[in-house]
């Protein structure tokens, strides 16, 4: 059995420069990994078998369609993987596709240009979390290019709100593609898309003194540093969301092999 960790991924900026042909829009972000992050154990098997639990594995499904099984297949490999939920789900913190990049590095899939351009077809987000660390992501998520590594404190913040990725680029596309002025362009489609995002905006900047910032299309707000303390002490105004103080680390994730 082998034991992978699979960091969560925070787009600490965002700016689109342009759209494809096929519609696909382009970008120029600065991405990082966090030290959050989901934990998968992974066994060589005939036929594919997917277990998920932990903390935010309410609601998410093991079938075909999970990343993981689609990784596997992308791999061509069958495995039995049992995915601890650490990362919490819909917050725009990459968690479905850093699980799939684990198992590609798990298949060997990791190192190549051609492996980076794959992975881009399950998901934008993989291409940066098989790489991991500290990066510049451009073209359609596919380009990732090293930046040095600083090591960073902060706060995650993911309310209780369901924000689609798409209707959010369609959303910036009808509004003639505005540039956002808190470093992410997405962010004023974001608060048009799902005007709840603004109302948690607020609550948080109450609590913390300062204006977050909307992780990609979000629905997580993010801020640097330990705000552990402001959150204790306005609760009851941030009630519902999910907290999480963490920081950001230098690697795409351990593997460690372990007995069957």
């Amino acid at each position: 059995m082998t034991l992978i960790e699979a960091p969560a991924k925070l787009t600490v900026s965002l700016r689109i420069t342009g759209v494809r042909h096929d519609g696909y829009h382009l970008i120029d972000a600065e991405v990082t990994s966090l030290e959050l992050a989901d934990a998968l154990e992974v066994a060589e098997s005939a036929t594919t078998r997917i277990e998920i639990d932990g903390p935010f594995a309410d609601g998410l499904s093991g079938g075909d369609d999970n990343l993981v099984a689609r990784a596997l297949a992308l791999a061509g490999r069958t495995a039995r993987v049992r995915l601890t939920k650490n990362i919490p789900h819909g917050g725009g913190l990459g968690g479905g596709s850093t699980d799939a990049a684990a198992i590609l590095r798990w298949a060997g899939r990791d190192g190549r240009v051609d492996d980076l351009v794959a992975a881009s077809r399950l998901g934008a987000d993989i291409p940066f979390c098989l790489r991991g660390g500290r990066a510049r992501v451009c073209g359609i998520g596919e380009i990732v290019e090293p930046l040095p590594q600083t090591r960073e404190v902060l706060t995650v913040f993911v309310p209780p709100v369901q924000v689609s990725t798409p209707a959010v680029y369609a959303r910036w596309d009808a509004m003639g593609g505005p540039a956002g002025d808190n470093g992410n362009d997405l962010e004023p489609a974001a608060l048009a898309e799902v005007p709840a995002l603004a109302m948690w905006r607020d609550l948080i900047a109450g609590a913390i003194g300062e204006r977050p910032r909307l992780a990609g299309s979000g629905a997580a707000w993010f801020a640097m540093g330990d705000f552990a303390g402001a959150v204790a002490a306005n609760d009851p105004a941030l009630a519902g969301a999910t907290v999480i103080v963490t920081a950001t680390r230098p690697d795409a994730g351990r593997i460690t092999r372990s007995r069957p």
